[in-house]
């Protein structure tokens, strides 16, 4: 946006495309608006814009916009309390001779956009909660041709094929606020719909994201929708294997087998030459926790049966994860902290309201600081454009 245009739009007291704080003081209002705006439920096609340093009467509050101030606006893109996740630019501006911080959002085609579970909207110069009919306008809006893969329905599935009991029991009360539930009179359909298990465009059908979550049986629509475990008694393929594993279903009881496979299979060695025993893994299950999950989330599902690989061999981890970088990360950027793109952003959401994400971009530095804590040396990366493969080496 031009400052001219900024200009304009801090001017128009009434606009249901502006929003005014002085300060930060309050984020929770912020990420209300952001999420009203990138919902857009008046459908204007148009960016809607915070100013944080102007009153309510567009009077310069006097806010100095530092880098540290800017950053916390921008993180909140992605500090996991959007879903999915907004476009929107942060810039430092001046406006009518003021010095501010804009959030510029723009529309989505995802919608409804939840902060904290909750799907905010603008009526007029107001946010508000949504009610049932306007997200059911929000769900309308969503362009199929725009979908990212997650989305997709799947033609070969139908609604008995997603566990009904685990999606409401389970996955629903992690994903919409308390009091949004206790309100919450909608039918099981219109409660799948909203959180993009299914597509109700034509005829009702399962989306890949419904299917990966929730389904009873993933793998028989979705091939390469398992893990593949391998405990090698050697250092290359050829030795002898010790154990084999496959584990697919739903994502709760997919994460729980992967758990009980990895902490079988550490060792934990014994120091006792100083004054207190010291008790140390040849790898950290935290480290093994966050690769195992970064690969299932940015591995692709399309036009591949391949499943995710973990072997395990005497000196060293290898983890495999089908599909090569995606979007704004490449072989060189790749792992660096809060360089990170999604192309399963929905399945990025769904492990987030789970808790299997706590930070988005988080997962490698996480791990390789759980590895150096544990006296393991760093990861290495193997980066190409049909996978990613990550090695652990054992500690000693």
């Amino acid at each position: 946006m031009t400052d001219q245009e900024l200009g304009d739009l801090a001017n128009d007291l009434e606009s249901d495309s502006v929003e005014r704080k002085a300060s930060l003081t309050d984020k929770e209002r912020i990420g209300q608006a952001i999420c009203a705006f990138a919902n857009d439920l008046p459908n204007h096609r148009k960016s809607g814009v915070v100013f944080v340093g102007l009153n309510d009467d567009n009077s310069c509050a006097n806010w100095q916009v530092s880098d540290q101030r800017l950053q916390e606006l921008a993180d909140m893109r992605s500090n996991g309390n959007i879903h999915p996740f907004p476009s929107m630019i942060v810039e430092k501006r001046i406006v009518h001779r003021c010095e501010v911080a804009v959030v510029i959002v723009r529309p989505s085609d995802d919608t409804p956009i939840r902060y904290k579970g909750v799907t905010w909207i603008r009526v007029g110069p107001r946010r508000d909660k949504a009610t049932p009919a306007e997200e059911r306008i929000l769900s309308e809006k969503r362009r199929a041709r725009d979908l990212p893969f997650d989305l997709n329905p799947l033609h070969s599935a139908n609604l008995e094929d997603i566990d009904s009991n685990l999606f409401r029991q389970e996955y629903l009360p992690s994903s919409i606020a308390t009091e949004i539930l206790a309100q919450n009179q909608r039918s099981l359909e219109e409660q799948l719909a909203s959180l993009r298990f299914i597509d109700v465009a034509g005829e009702v059908k399962p989306t890949v994201l419904g299917i990966l979550v929730a389904g009873k049986d993933p793998r028989r629509f979705i091939p390469g929708a398992y893990v593949q475990f391998l405990r090698v008694d050697g250092i290359t393929l050829a030795d002898p294997i010790k154990s084999q594993k496959e584990m697919s279903g739903p994502l709760t009881q997919l994460f729980r087998e992967l758990e009980e496979v990895l902490k079988a299979h550490v060792s934990i060695s014994s120091d006792t030459t100083q004054s207190v025993e010291i008790r140390r893994p040849d790898y950290p299950i935290e480290a093994l926790r966050q690769l195992v999950r970064n690969a299932i989330l940015h591995r692709t599902y399309e036009g591949t049966n391949a499943p995710v690989r973990i072997t395990w061999f005497n000196n060293r981890i290898e983890i495999l994860s089908p599909g090569g970088p995606f979007g704004q990360v490449n072989a060189v950027n790749f792992g660096k902290p809060g360089v990170t793109d999604y192309r399963n952003p929905h399945l990025a959401e769904a492990m987030k309201n789970l808790g299997y994400v706590q930070r988005f971009g988080m997962g490698i530095p996480l791990a390789e600081q759980a590895l150096q804590d544990n006296g393991n040396s760093g990861l290495e990366f193997c980066i190409e454009d049909s996978h990613i493969l990550v090695i652990i080496k054992r500690g000693t």
